[in-house]
């Protein structure tokens, strides 16, 4: 069940990024709590990465392809844990999405993004040399949609579509013929710019929350409500004051005196643009995208096509959070409830990461080739 591996196996690229990333999350995390005295945040992220780091070090003992044979244990638990949260979840500003465990708020919602990129690769493995046909299509949908739903009624929009985004980049790199990928994006546009429309022009529509809605006409015609624009407009303050350089750890004004609240979470991009300026945030995302390389790096030399679908779902994943969460700190993006990967404070985010990239330095082991 466990197989032996040496360090010298391990990529130590990919975890020298994932310890920066973290390290950074960290010291954002400390700088953003500064302002009310709290230290104990940082002690738990600490204690979250050292879990993490534990729970990463248990997949990558697992080999992928036995992980890979429980896809339908790991998919019907996934689906019993969501399905738990409506009756156990404890809600918080109009969402039920954690459930409380020995004192821990855990978000199922993280997880299940991991345990559906190791489901849908083998389902997509298994039915890779039939592709083509539309019956696999068809199961492979079926089967990611009963986690969507569950996911998006929570409500947690963001999520669920991040659910499809990873989905929708494992199918890509399959044997699936391009004249299938180009008609499903033109019928995926259609499909999303008629919900959109229809969500924009319809204030009773029953398609997505009302505060959800109201988050996405407040993009479209710029409302003025403090309610609705504050966390975006201090985000976007904050970094636009740290101008080149920053104004030095500890030293942004608008994070200090507590004018982005919860800062840590979704905003943490906010904390570092104010305090490192231009430079510092533009380190992160270079951290980021070099991440996201080495990933694809790995999914090139992947011993098989289940190992590739497994990173390149994982590396999607990272990357979509990425690009969304940063989109709505600058006010690209409507405001969403994404963490960026590694670096934004929460157990449950920083322990799905480190589990996906557990699976993704266990096929990286399994490599028939170096790589440098």
């Amino acid at each position: 069940m466990f197989k032996k591996f040496s360090i010298k196996q391990m990529d130590g690229w990919l975890i020298v990024l994932m310890m920066l990333l973290t390290g950074i999350g960290i010291l954002a995390i400390s700088s953003a709590t500064a302002s009310f005295g709290d230290e104990d945040l940082v002690k738990k992220q600490l204690v979250f990465f050292g879990i993490g780091f534990v729970l990463m070090l248990i997949v990558m003992s697992i080999d992928y392809h036995m992980l890979g044979d429980w896809y339908l244990i790991i998919y019907v638990l996934t689906n019993l844990v969501l399905l738990s949260v409506f009756f156990l979840g404890k809600e918080v500003n109009g969402a039920a999405r954690w459930i409380s465990i020995g004192g821990f708020q855990l978000q199922p919602s993280e997880f299940a993004k991991i345990a559906m990129i190791l489901c849908c690769a083998k389902l997509i493995d298994k039915y890779n040399k039939k592709i083509n046909r539309l019956w696999p299509i068809l199961v492979i949908g079926a089967f990611d949609f009963v986690p969507f739903i569950l996911i998006n009624r929570q409500p947690n929009l963001s999520t669920s579509i991040v659910l499809v985004v990873i989905l929708m980049i494992q199918l890509f790199v399959t044997k699936l013929d391009f004249k299938y990928i180009a008609s499903a994006v033109g019928i995926g546009i259609l499909i999303v710019t008629v919900a959109f429309v229809y969500i924009v022009k319809n204030p009773d529509q029953k398609l997505i929350a009302k505060y959800q809605r109201d988050r996405i006409v407040n993009k479209i015609h710029g409302g003025d409500s403090l309610d609705e624009r504050y966390q975006t407009t201090q985000a976007i303050h904050a970094i636009g004051s740290g101008g080149l350089k920053g104004k030095g750890l500890y030293q942004g004004s608008i994070s200090q005196l507590n004018y982005l609240p919860e800062s840590q979470n979704d905003f943490i991009i906010a904390v570092i643009g104010e305090e490192f300026g231009f430079i510092g945030a533009t380190g992160v995302i270079a951290l980021l995208m070099l991440f996201i390389l080495r990933g694809l790096w790995i999914a090139r030399g992947a011993p098989d096509d289940l190992g590739k679908f497994i990173v390149v779902g994982y590396i999607g994943m990272i990357a979509m959070q990425s690009f969304v969460n940063i989109g709505v700190a600058t006010d690209l993006l409507p405001n969403t409830g994404i963490p960026v990967p590694f670096i934004s404070y929460g157990g449950s985010s920083l322990w799905a990461n480190m589990i996906g990239m557990g699976l993704v330095l266990n096929v990286a082991m399994t490599k028939e080739e170096t790589m440098f």
